[in-house]
């Protein structure tokens, strides 16, 4: 069993985040006011209702389904959601608190989702709450199974990513902001400038696209307007929840640029890097910038100079491992996106459009 050593997003975590794909418009989190609170207050930010039972010590000993009933009555009577979850938490979950039952003796008229998570569910991968809260909304009539199971799929197929070429490989990794952004942006815009054959690779998960979609969010034809980079990117319209399915239309309406190649869906990502490479090997590219989730992009199978933006400081060393040339860290894209319709600044995207502006001066 691979063994990490520093702190990762936890099953709980990837619940509240799963729940909030599904539209819920209220999730009850059955444990202590504090369990989760970051992600909690940020799902507030996104249009969700976020409560707790507020489990204490006595609880622990004794049970708290009657505080986890109130909890649904008072939620549903205050908000009126057509469509509520219940998150479980380490607290509830070690004591055996019954989500179901809590469920029956509210009778709410509306559908509630009970998911069983905890900090340690599965080997503790944060992407067995997600799959927990697909399994329970198949139970409750919410998604069809093969939906479910597709997605789980590629939930599997991201813990894999993560463990073997991200940061959940088993060792310490000290945290790194990358390389100059200043640097880096005048190594893209000059490669394109100078007539080299670029290729900008959008590997993205769900809403954190309306960041990573910034870097490319510049005219080409401002550097030079006989030398187009190639555009791939896992924007389809027709992939994945309503939810997930309009932010990638919702990006594609307001760049400027079309995809040359769309890869797949926004949460197909631990599979579209493949694909993007399979696409991008007989182009004879001289610089390949892949933003988003880039570990799931095989560098090593490209002999070019190339760039990696990331969202995670934990991720630049892993990302010089695999191969990059340059590694650019963008901070905070989870809270920076969450709530938002529109493409949002990024550092490295403005960055870009500063180069642009400094090859006339």
């Amino acid at each position: 069993m691979i063994k990490i050593i520093h702190p990762r997003p936890s099953p709980i975590a990837a619940t509240l985040y799963t729940l909030r794909d599904m539209n819920v418009d209220v999730i009850v989190m059955h444990g202590p006011t504090g369990c989760c609170f970051r992600t909690a207050r940020l799902l507030e930010g996104d249009g969700v209702r976020v409560v707790t039972t507020g489990m204490s010590e006595n609880d622990f000993i004794l049970g708290a389904g009657e505080k986890l009933v109130d909890t649904l009555t008072e939620a549903y009577d205050e908000f009126k959601p057509k469509l509520m979850g219940i998150a479980g938490t380490c607290a509830s979950m070690i004591i055996g608190e019954d989500l179901k039952e809590a469920i029956a003796t509210a009778d709410l008229p509306c559908t509630v989702i009970p998911v069983e998570s905890h900090g340690g569910s599965g080997e503790g991968d944060n992407t067995v709450g997600a799959i927990m809260v697909l399994d329970a909304a198949v139970e409750c009539g919410v998604i069809p199974r093969e939906e479910a199971d597709r997605q789980i799929e590629m939930l599997e197929k991201a813990t894999e990513v993560e463990k073997t070429r991200g940061m959940a490989q088993g060792k310490y990794i000290k945290p790194n902001f990358g390389d100059s952004k200043e640097n880096v942006a005048k190594t893209v815009v000059n490669a394109l400038n100078d007539n080299k054959k670029v290729a900008f690779v959008l590997n993205v998960k769900k809403e954190t696209s309306y960041l990573f979609a910034d870097i490319i969010n510049f005219d080409y034809k401002e550097i030079n307007p006989d030398n187009k980079p190639i555009f791939v990117a896992n924007l389809d319209e027709n992939i994945g929840l309503p939810r997930i399915r309009q932010h990638a239309v919702n990006i594609r309406n307001q760049l400027d640029i079309e995809p040359d190649f769309i890869t797949g869906g926004l949460d197909e990502y631990p599979i579209t890097g493949n694909a993007a490479a399979e696409y991008l090997k007989d182009k004879d590219l001289d610089l390949i910038v892949v933003f988003g989730v880039p570990h799931a992009f095989p560098i090593e199978d490209f002999d070019v100079e190339s760039v990696a933006v990331t969202d995670g400081p934990r991720l630049v060393e892993p990302l010089r491992e695999l191969g990059f040339t340059h590694v650019v860290a963008e901070l905070d894209a989870h809270s920076k996106t969450l709530g938002t319709d529109e493409i949002v600044f990024s550092d490295f995207g403005g960055m870009i459009r500063a180069a642009i502006g400094w090859l006339n001066e």
